[in-house]
């Protein structure tokens, strides 16, 4: 099993689900990621939800995060994920290079498939489809990016050859971990993942590992892996208040859970929390919980959020403040001075 020794990145993620009308989770989530700057956060990643208020609150991800730019200075912004067969490739990499340019070079493109059929249908598409329109989409964005003349001769303006360098591929599957490989790109590992009726008690890192394997059997010589492993976490003071709050959330969402395809081995909260690959607790709970995550070994990025345990607006903020005052220092990480490039180490 490789495992890297360079220094890792510490991010946070977001869905934007505070429970609040939209211009409200808006502001919410901006002030979660400027908090997370200010408290050594290498990265703020948002994800992309069309029409669904209860499963995500965001459509415009490149538009959001123009509007986060503006509010931050050092830390960097990543889409997790543009659905990007439900885009027009030439304005994703139009609004790409513009929001690169205003947030000083800041940018990170996590792309995927999606997989919602009726959002595809909303956009005049068959999701049966959405692997090969991904693949068109993609070359698309790409070609403009590296300044090849679009369908009709024009050429991207502004240019950005160096957005093709910070494209982060998310999947499920070996064949997407291959796919990420053999194009040099990021390789993006969800937060859970469905087991089967055979193996329900599978661990994430079962699931994740062989995905890493293909990814780095299928990465260019001499190309650097870039893995993001994106966990849930939430951190409270006492794990009276973290288990009360994640059983209001994690319970609010477990039937949905099952409908997706994932088999749940119990209905205690323990069990919950196990089948939803949630780390829950004091520090020190989260420590051990995360300790026992091999996939973190391996990867680049740690990102964390706290869905779907989603507890109100303070309880992220004191968790971004846990999780960077006592969670990472204990897994290695040492927060840099502000003139030195900022990288986050979780060194083991």
């Amino acid at each position: 099993m490789t495992e890297f020794s360079q220094p890792k990145r510490l991010g946070f993620f977001t869905r934007l689900l505070d429970e609040a009308n939209a211009a409200e989770r808006y502001r919410l989530a901006t002030e979660q990621i400027i908090h997370a700057e200010s408290y050594g956060f290498d990265s703020a990643w948002v994800a992309q939800l069309h029409f669904r208020e209860a499963e995500g609150g965001l459509p415009s991800p490149l538009v959001f995060l123009a509007h986060v730019a503006a509010r931050t200075s050092k830390i960097r912004l990543g889409t997790g994920i543009i659905t990007l067969p439900l885009e027009n490739p030439v304005r994703v990499a139009e609004d790409a290079a513009v929001l690169d340019l205003l947030s000083g070079g800041r940018l990170e493109v996590g792309i995927g498939t999606g997989g919602t059929p009726s959002s595809f249908a909303a956009f005049g598409l068959d999701s049966a489809n959405r692997s090969d329109i991904y693949d068109r989409h993609l070359a698309t964005v790409r070609n403009a990016w590296a300044g090849h003349p679009l369908e009709g001769g024009d050429a991207l303006y502004p240019s950005a050859s160096h957005l093709n360098d910070r494209v982060w591929q998310a999947t499920f599957s070996t064949w997407g971990g291959i796919r990420a490989g053999k194009a040099g790109d990021g390789l993006m590992l969800s937060r859970t993942q469905p087991r089967t009726k055979e193996a329900p008690q599978a661990a994430l890192a079962e699931i994740q590992h062989p995905i890493i394997d293909a990814y780095l059997d299928a990465l260019p010589e001499g190309r650097e892996p870039r893995i993001v492993a994106s966990r849930s976490v939430f951190v409270a003071d006492t794990r009276k208040e973290a288990l009360h709050l994640a059983e209001k959330g994690l319970r609010g969402v477990i039937d949905g859970f099952i409908a997706k395809g994932h088999a749940v081995p119990g209905d205690s909260l323990p069990e919950i929390i196990t089948a939803l690959d949630t780390h829950v607790g004091t520090p020190d709970d989260v420590i051990r919980s995360l300790e026992a995550d091999t996939t973190l070994e391996r990867a680049t990025d740690i990102v964390f959020q706290v869905h779907s345990v989603d507890p109100p607006h303070s309880y992220i903020l004191r968790s971004i403040e846990l999780i960077a005052t006592e969670v990472a220092p204990a897994l290695g990480w040492r927060k840099l001075e502000p003139q030195v490039e900022r990288r986050v180490a979780l060194v083991r």
